[in-house]
């Protein structure tokens, strides 16, 4: 486990920083595209809630889909650390005004959100962000393990975000990492290969 933890580590020290020297402007395109491909995906039209996320520093933006989603009518939840924990939920939001700077410098939803339901009804996909993905789906993030403790609960879809320079043709993965679904990129969505 130690051994994994190392390897993981230094993995995510290279990509951070090829992921801080992408030019801004580059960036925003890259972004801008991915946004772009998943609103036309038949994952936006069939999904009725989508869980986002608020993008730390060098993480891709995926803000134009929230500003589509709620403009269509779509439920869209963000994720909210829970203090002295290592878990998060995910609340409901009308707009991204109220954010408030929570742990890590995220921004987050207000803490009287609504929460949305793991075992509730409805057709939902998670957004997953990453430092890189490999092309089984399997990710690299900052190691904190709120994704992965909030995902084993989570039955929707997975759906990864990543740019196609951030797909690599193997990660190492522990027995309780995640697989994403699918990957979507500012080509469009990659399905993931099977093991």
């Amino acid at each position: 486990m130690y051994g994994l933890k190392i390897e993981k580590s230094a993995i995510r020290e290279t990509y951070l920083e090829k992921r801080n020297r992408i030019p801004q402007e580059e960036k925003r395109a890259l972004e801008e595209a991915l946004c772009v491909h998943f609103l036309q995906s038949a994952s936006y039209k069939y999904y009725d809630t989508l869980l986002l996320y608020s993008p730390m520093p060098g993480e891709i933006n995926v803000t134009g889909i929230a500003e589509k989603a709620l403009a269509d009518g779509k439920r869209v939840a963000y994720p909210r650390c829970i203090p002295g924990t290592r878990l998060m939920n995910f609340h409901f939001v009308a707009s991204t005004d109220l954010f408030s700077r929570g742990s890590y410098g995220i921004s987050e939803p207000p803490a009287d959100a609504p929460v949305y339901d793991v075992n509730g009804k409805g057709c939902a996909v998670c957004l997953i962000p990453a430092i890189v993905f490999d092309k089984y789906g399997y990710r690299i993030g900052y190691g904190g393990g709120y994704y992965d403790r909030f995902l084993s609960r989570f039955t929707g879809t997975l759906a990864g975000v990543a740019f196609s320079d951030f797909i690599v043709d193997r990660l190492p993965h522990g027995r309780f990492d995640l697989r994403a679904d699918t990957i979507f990129t500012e080509g469009g969505a990659v399905p993931v290969e099977k093991n």
